[in-house]
């Protein structure tokens, strides 16, 4: 029996493959809390570049299998998520006793409020934390089903094809990149962080003003 650590992307990978990435894609997008610890972009990306090493990898790591899970379990996820937020989101939130899970809420609750739902909802999915958790903050803040369900879908499709894609173009452009995997998926993170380093400094720009 195989152990599976499901914040593990290559332990998802391997024994799951194409499903796992799914089903931890629909989590991380919709199930708030318990998608807020599960990889996304980390998940995405090494799934590619194994597909491109097709030789070696079974019949279900095939390009267009990951490719259309990635997608519906993005979007299907979102969906997911902006319901729980219309039923109870905000109660949700308030019992959960994560720090990060809350000041996550309140970064996607601000990029809402300044770009607007369309921008918001595609900029967000690019953003790791606050992906898990801006799907149910727009259901709780009465974001439009319609043009939640549209730019939603947007995002999704394009977040999880463009990374997906990107493992797989460098998996198919360099020999026996997947055994480098580990340091891959270090970049991947460095690089999925980066949009947050804007917000981190606004917000201690305006601690320090607060405190004047």
């Amino acid at each position: 029996m195989i152990a599976v650590n499901p914040m593990d992307s290559a332990s998802v990978l391997a024994a799951f493959g194409a499903l796992g990435v799914l089903v931890v894609t629909f989590a991380e997008s919709g199930l708030l809390v318990v998608g807020f610890f599960l990889p996304g972009d980390t998940l995405l990306f090494p799934a590619g570049v194994l597909c491109a090493g097709s030789a070696q990898q079974p019949a279900r790591m095939a390009l267009w299998e990951v490719l259309l899970c990635a997608a519906v379990g993005a979007v299907a996820g979102a969906q997911l998520g902006y319901l729980i937020g219309r039923h109870g989101g905000r109660a949700l939130l308030a019992r959960t006793s994560s720090r990060r899970v809350k000041d996550a809420a309140r970064r996607a609750e601000g990029l809402l409020a300044r770009y607007g739902h369309g921008k918001a909802l595609v900029i967000g999915r690019f953003v790791p934390l606050l992906r898990s958790v801006l799907h149910p903050v727009a259901g709780a803040l009465g974001v439009p089903a319609r043009a939640f369900t549209l730019w939603q879908a947007v995002g999704g499709v394009l977040w999880s094809q463009t990374l997906v894609l990107a493992g797989y173009t460098l998996g198919a452009s360099v020999p026996h990149i997947d055994d480098c995997l580990l340091p891959l998926v270090a970049v991947v993170v460095v690089l999925s962080l980066l949009p947050l380093l804007p917000e981190a400094r606004r917000a201690r720009r305006e601690r320090r003003d607060s405190s004047e």
